[in-house]
């Protein structure tokens, strides 16, 4: 058994390794032509775009992972079938089950790989390539209408102040600018608000405001009060990690930290579906190294004459594309028809491997 193991891994392993230095070299290609557009730009050089391009690699490896697994599995089991080498594994005791069994180790190889690269090294570049295209361009939006963050302050007596923060850029130093915060008291009615140039949080929840003025409504009143200043703080319960997963795309976040901010959404009775979505899509992506593994498994036991390895590569490939789609579209449908968001997650993980190993059995019962 292990010169049997030793034969699969091999083949298995060195086909999936060509496939994804192979995509990863095309995904690099397509991204640096894309960030030459940028060059000329205030502070975006040669250097800079082909920083941000390699620090972008290990997100592509997350995403393009499982379907590499898919193609070089599949290549590799077709070619050992081919050249009738399976055939003789099989005679020689490799039953059904041991095949499962054999692959289903190296499952766990590709599904640690990628969550590794997924939830440290994926998030880490990618928070280094924002603070790279920050510090070129003086900072960055935060999307198309900035970001909105939702907090509630206890106040002395029992009484809690709602409060609701706008941040418009991220600077090149990571610091918030274009704060804006409102503080609205029990009644709905707005009793502060703070407008800084700039913000820096930490994770005790104090805020430094620099260039600060602050307005207040007394009493209910409709006269304000202006007051000005180089530096204030402010205490709320927005940690910096929580601030980061608002104004930070998904791809910047851990699986835990996905889990603590749609929690946060969800104490502060804030739409979290979406993030609740990503952070099941996240912690069962690795899973889907077993569905492309098990995918891949009846293709070596299709005969010789049905077909070159070429069209067994592209139907794979044909596979993986369409698995991604269903993946990205159950997200969406998980949202609009208000499903669980671990449900919206597994179900095309769940479909896939219930049809690999359905097509997996009529192969071994009838061919």
């Amino acid at each position: 058994m292990r010169t049997v193991r030793r034969l699969v891994y091999s083949e298995v392993l060195s086909a999936v390794a060509f496939t994804t230095l192979a995509f990863l070299a095309l995904m690099f290609f397509f991204d640096f032509v894309d960030q030459l557009g940028r060059i000329g730009r205030t502070g975006y050089t040669v250097t800079t775009a082909l920083l941000s391009t390699v620090l972008e690699l290990p997100g592509r490896f997350y995403e393009l992972f499982p379907i590499t697994v898919l193609i070089g599995s599949i290549y590799a089991l077709s070619r050992l079938a081919q050249s009738s080498e399976f055939t003789i594994l099989r005679t020689a005791g490799l039953g059904p089950g041991r095949a499962v069994v054999l692959l289903t180790t190296l499952g766990f190889l590709f599904a640690g790989m990628t969550f590794a690269v997924g939830d440290w090294l994926a998030p880490a570049a990618e928070q280094k390539n924002i603070s790279i295209k920050a510090a070129a361009s003086g900072g960055l939006n935060v999307g198309a209408a900035g970001a909105w963050l939702r907090d509630r302050v206890d106040q002395p007596g029992g009484t809690s102040l709602n409060v609701s923060v706008h941040v418009a850029r991220l600077g090149a130093r990571g610091e918030l600018q274009g704060v804006r915060i409102y503080e609205f008291g029990a009644d709905g009615r707005l009793q502060r608000r703070i407008e800084a140039a700039q913000a820096v949080a930490d994770e005790d929840g104090r805020w430094e405001l620099t260039k600060a003025r602050v307005d207040r409504w007394d009493g209910g009143q409709g006269a304000a009060r202006m007051e000005q200043a180089e530096r204030l703080q402010w205490a709320s319960n927005l940690k910096a990690s929580v601030v980061s997963a608002a104004v930070l795309p998904v791809g910047t976040m851990t699986t835990l930290e996905l889990w603590r901010y749609s929690s946060h959404l969800s104490r502060q009775e804030q739409a979290f579906a979406q993030h609740a979505i990503a952070f099941w899509k996240k912690a069962l992506y690795p899973m889907a190294c077993f569905v492309m593994l098990g995918l891949a498994l009846p293709f070596a036991y299709l005969h010789a004459r049905g077909g070159g390895i070429s069209w067994k590569v592209f139907g794979g490939i044909m596979i993986g594309i369409s698995f991604m789609v269903f993946n990205s579209l159950s997200s969406h449908l998980g949202l609009l028809q208000g499903w669980s968001p671990w449900v919206a997650a597994a179900a095309p993980g769940l479909l896939y491997l219930m049809l690999s190993l359905c097509a997996f059995g009529w192969l071994v019962r009838y061919r």
